[in-house]
């Protein structure tokens, strides 16, 4: 059996997190996952909520050392929830205080809460310079991640443990990130690329992730001002054009990553001259995970991670090597540089039109036309992506709806029942009818001209 460290690091009294501005050490943060793992309820699958990010790892560190699988779904709305239900019968949820603040309520679920006193580690001068860490077989499945099928039951992805060790020992190798640095990040730990950047490359390279879950730039600002450099900060697309709207002074950084969105060459020049640091960009799927860098100020060429590859087949685009388990298609536009079908360099051309990609959110038009038409009332109902102004836009859908006998308010609480907020269409617009063809589709030009008539006629006041 092969088998990986629980983490990289090597000293009981290296700091593994900040939190605020206390240091946890790595005895203590061992302690706190035998602690944990010693508590948790019967249960093979777990939905971890924790809203602080050292207590997410300890609690999935407490999960993987138990054999445990945690569930990562793309939202924690209510419908989600009740999906993860169906598929995992015997899943409970694990919180922590800063998931009850933001939650209220909480999911329809057996909750099980973070130990707020976790025993502390006696110090002890003479204890042996090193750590026993537990050994994790590579083999084992610890988390499930979903993608948003057009039926809206979540498609399921098997991570092994292996598997995105190396994925991320290769994204600390190529950015150079080591056990001086301190990582920030401005996404959930719960997506996956908060949970393979801000979570797992700090634990399997020796690095200190911060516990908190900074959003509007200036917290971002003051989170990163109070620690110590080297630093690093994990964001988005849309963190960063709100980063370098909003302030006018930025605490210097030492690596800038962004992902979920390509960047613009004049957004990450900008970034990078704001912050005085390089920035880089991974790229990535829900299936693979992360696949590929590249540093965008300098060109648009993306170059694959360690020993992985594409390879073109007929019309498909296949990742394979490295850590991946198996060769996976690709759904986005991609060319492969070079003369071959097979290359470990490429440009990425766009993602397929029924793609969405909202602050660091992903889903597909599919998926939420599914949701709405749903909802009972509503006859007829489609999402609607506007046309982009420029690759750093910022951009809300839209919906048309047929739906006489439900108000605006009404279908926008069935809708939050059932998808993410950032999916929420502003503005949700009521018409007669949809115009579909005699194949039932909506033509794309019909569509967006109607939506242009509406909206014109709602800037001036005009019944619809």
């Amino acid at each position: 059996m092969s088998t990986l460290p629980l983490i990289a690091h090597r000293r009981p009294d290296a700091v593994v997190a900040w939190r605020g501005s206390t240091p946890v050490s790595v005895r203590q943060f061992l302690g706190e996952v035998d602690h944990v793992a010693g508590q948790l309820p019967p249960g093979q699958h777990v939905l971890n909520l924790c809203g602080d990010r050292y207590r997410f790892a300890v609690a999935l560190a407490a999960c993987i050392v138990s054999g445990r699988i945690s569930l990562l779904p793309s939202t924690h709305t209510p419908e989600m929830v009740r999906q993860m239900q169906r598929i995992a019968p015997d899943v409970f949820c694990i919180v922590d205080q800063d998931a009850v603040n933001k939650a209220g309520g909480g999911v329809d679920l057996p909750t099980f809460g973070y130990p707020e006193s976790a025993p502390m580690p006696a110090a002890n001068p003479a204890a042996a310079p090193t750590i026993n860490c537990p050994a994790i077989d590579c083999e084992q499945v610890i988390a499930l991640v979903f993608t948003s099928g057009s039926t809206g039951m979540p498609m399921p992805h098997v991570k092994r443990w292996g598997s995105l060790v190396h994925s991320v020992r290769a994204e600390a190798e190529r950015l150079g990130i080591g056990a001086a640095h301190a990582i920030l990040g401005t996404v959930p730990p719960q997506h996956m690329y908060g949970l393979e950047s801000t979570v797992l490359m700090p634990l399997q390279s020796g690095a200190v992730l911060h516990a908190g879950h900074p959003f509007y730039p200036a917290d971002i600002c003051a989170a990163l001002a109070s620690l110590p450099r080297p630093r690093v900060l994990v964001t988005t697309p849309y963190h960063l054009r709100a980063l370098l709207k909003d302030q006018a002074t930025l605490p210097a950084v030492d690596q800038l990553l962004s992902a979920t969105a390509p960047l613009s060459q004049d957004l990450a020049r900008e970034a990078e001259t704001r912050f005085g640091a390089p920035l880089h960009e991974i790229y990535g799927c829900t299936e693979t995970g992360q696949l590929a860098s590249r540093r965008t100020a300098s060109g648009l060429e993306w170059h694959t991670l360690a020993d992985v590859r594409l390879r073109r087949e007929g019309q498909t685009l296949w990742a394979e090597g490295g850590h991946i388990d198996s060769p996976t298609g690709l759904a986005d536009v991609i060319d492969l540089v070079g003369d071959g079908f097979v290359s470990t360099t490429f440009l990425l051309r766009g993602r397929h039109a029924d793609q969405v990609n909202i602050a660091g959110k992903r889903t597909s038009l599919a998926y939420l036309n599914h949701q709405l038409n749903a909802i009972p009332g509503v006859q007829d109902g489609v999402f609607l992506l506007p046309r982009e102004d420029g690759p750093d836009s910022i951009h809300r859908l839209t919906a048309l709806v047929v739906a006489p006998g439900l108000t605006p308010a009404a279908l926008t609480r069935a809708l939050r029942e059932r998808i993410d907020p950032v999916f929420l269409p502003r503005p949700l617009l009521f018409v007669e009818a949809l115009p579909r063809n005699a194949t039932g589709k909506l033509p794309s030009q019909i569509t967006q001209d109607l939506l242009a008539t509406l909206q014109a006629q709602a800037a001036t006041g005009m019944p619809a």
